[in-house]
């Protein structure tokens, strides 16, 4: 068995330790924002890292009003400019906390004057020493070279900073996803089976929209690092204004298909790859009846749809990227690969 592998089962238990521990720095960190509100959030991250930021974004600019930014550290690191941050909170991620680019943007942040937070998996990292406030993953040694269990505590740790900026769910509300990624760890056994087909997979597609839109890239990822596949990552939006001119037949596609507001448009992209015969793979839950009804749909076994004054699909992000966490996985022991050590990689990449 992979470390990979073995590092995905963990996430309920990382999960459940990341909440419990970070929840009195949430409340402290409302109790800031309360007094003074930001004007503007920046996120600054690389690899897996700026993949959660991403869903960081959506998750901040849906929840609570206040717009947020990718940060380009290359500003920064090769161009040296200076930016005005004075009323804006500046979010480092890093699962080892020791990206050299994302740490000096954190110190130019600071200097100028932004509210800093670090997220982080490493304690005694640079990153950690750096912003005014850091959250600590508490995911344990991550030894698999693809990231796992710090990419689910890494979104974990942005619901708890949406949740201090007003975003309006319950903290209680999280204690749910430690159970969803449970129930998407029972598919082990048949996603193992299903990856079987794909041995011989070169080229693919992944497509999301919204709130998993992350999680596109991720898998993408997941899928280039540990199984040497060439995946590109769309936007169902961004796919038809020109990328799906490469869909042919048997090409292998993978689609998240959570209800709620982003179910309609990918229901009709499932419907224009289906036309065009693609390979399709869904990712949903119980919640989507109509998603769960096609011929190819791993549906995770609960029911994920959030209630309330929220988007319907807020829950989703973290207990769908496990299935296809589970796919990468296996997809590289059927090739014969091993995803710990990917070639080429290292678990600290530093660039400027």
């Amino acid at each position: 068995m992979s470390k990979m592998l073995e590092e995905i089962r963990q996430q309920p238990a990382a999960l459940e330790r990341t909440l419990k521990s970070a929840l009195a720095q949430a409340r402290e960190l409302r109790r800031r924002c309360e007094q003074t509100r930001p004007e503007f959030v920046v996120l600054a991250a690389r690899g897996t890292s700026d993949n959660a930021a991403q869903f960081g974004r959506y998750l901040i600019e849906i929840a609570t009003g206040v717009p947020v930014s990718l940060a380009a550290p290359s500003v920064s690191t090769l161009y040296g400019s200076s930016l005005s941050l004075k009323h804006a909170m500046v979010v480092g991620i890093s699962q080892s906390g020791e990206s050299t680019d994302v740490n000096l943007v954190m110190e130019r942040a600071r200097d100028a004057g932004a509210f800093t937070i670090g997220v982080t998996n490493e304690a005694a990292s640079t990153l950690a020493r750096i912003p005014a406030q850091t959250f600590l993953v508490r995911a344990g040694r991550e030894k698999s070279v693809a990231a796992t269990k710090t990419y689910t505590g890494q979104l974990l740790v942005l619901y708890l900073i949406a949740w201090a900026l007003g975003a309006p769910y319950r903290l209680e509300d999280l204690q749910r996803l430690a159970e969803y990624a449970s129930a998407a760890l029972r598919l082990e056994s048949e996603i193992l089976r299903r990856a079987e087909r794909y041995r011989f997979m070169e080229h693919a597609l992944v497509v999301a929209r919204g709130l998993n839109y992350s999680n596109a890239f991720e898998l993408a990822l997941k899928l280039m690092e540990t199984c040497y596949v060439v995946a590109e990552r769309f936007s169902g939006a961004d796919l038809l204004h020109g990328p799906i001119a490469m869909v042919e037949s048997s090409f292998p596609s993978f689609l998240f298909a959570p209800a709620g507001v982003t179910w309609p448009a990918q229901r009709e992209m499932l419907a224009r790859l289906d036309q065009l015969k693609a390979d399709t793979l869904l990712v949903t839950d119980r919640s989507n009846r109509e998603a769960s009804a096609h011929r190819n749909a791993i549906v995770i076994p609960a029911k994920l749809s959030a209630k309330g004054a929220v988007p319907e699909d807020l829950y989703t992000p973290i207990p769908y990227i496990i299935p296809a966490q589970l796919f990468a996985a296996c997809l590289a022991d059927i090739k014969g690969l091993d995803p710990d050590r990917p070639r080429a990689l290292s678990k600290v990449t530093r660039t400027m």
